[in-house]
């Protein structure tokens, strides 16, 4: 079940930076709410697998449903209600504000993930080995 993909490991890391320089770097209304949504869906999902051995159809929705449960969290206030937003890692986490864009952030992060990896598996099947 546990398996190392290192191409997955340096596209996690890669993605990661990536989200880093969006938080710190972009301050407008569209990179930093939405685009930095569709990444983290991404980086999740190749965190994941860089570690785990699950068809990756599975991964990819586990990641979906979390986002979505995160974002739904959001709306009801759940950090308010656990009393630890005025922690800024517990905020980062779970988030403070909901957002219905933001899930259709996270919907097509994972729809992009789907086409590559179905794209991947259809290339790794059609290749020969030498």
């Amino acid at each position: 079940m546990l398996k190392f993909r290192r191409n997955d490991f340096f596209l996690a890391i890669i993605l990661f930076l990536i989200e880093v320089v969006i938080a710190i770097y972009a301050k407008d209304k569209i990179i930093r709410p939405y685009g930095g949504d569709f990444l983290v869906v991404i980086f999740l999902y190749y965190s994941i697998r860089s570690f785990v051995d699950i068809a990756y159809w599975k991964i990819a929705l586990a990641v979906l449903l979390l986002a979505y449960v995160l974002e739904i969290a959001q709306y009801f206030k759940l950090a308010e209600s656990l009393g630890v937003s005025k922690y800024p890692v517990a905020k980062l986490l779970i988030g403070s504000t909901f957002e219905f864009l933001d899930m259709l952030a996270y919907t097509a992060g994972i729809g992009g993930v789907l086409f590559v990896e179905r794209y991947r598996k259809r290339k790794t099947k059609n290749t020969i080995p030498l």
